[in-house]
C-alpha cells in the first residue's frame, strides 16, 4: 500500500469519522470512517516494517589474511597532446 496510500486512508477516515454530519439509511459514515483509519494504520505499520526489514546490513569478515609480500605498485600516467585547439568561429 505505501506510506502515501496508508496516511491517505487515513485522512479520509478520519474526516468521515469526525467531520461528517450525514444520515444515510443502510450506512453509518462513522463506522466507515473508523473502518477506514484502522486500515490505514495497519497499511502504515506493515509498509514501515517492510522497510525497516530491509535496511538491515549484513556485516561479513574477512577470514582469509592476505598474501606476505603481494603489494600493489603505483602508477602514474601522464599523457600529453600538443593539437593546436581549433580557431574560434566568425562573429557576424
Amino acid at each position: 500500500m505505501g506510506i502515501g496510500g496508508s496516511i491517505f486512508l487515513l485522512a479520509v477516515g478520519a474526516i468521515l469519522a469526525f467531520a461528517v454530519n450525514a444520515d444515510i439509511s443502510g450506512l453509518d459514515i462513522n463506522v466507515i470512517g473508523w473502518i477506514l483509519m484502522a486500515a490505514g494504520l495497519i497499511g502504515l505499520v506493515i509498509t514501515l516494517w517492510f522497510w525497516n526489514n530491509r535496511r538491515r546490513t549484513v556485516v561479513t569478515r574477512q577470514t582469509t589474511q592476505p598474501v606476505a609480500g603481494a603489494g600493489y605498485a603505483a602508477e602514474y600516467r601522464e599523457t600529453r597532446r600538443d593539437e593546436v585547439p581549433p580557431p574560434p568561429p566568425p562573429s557576424y
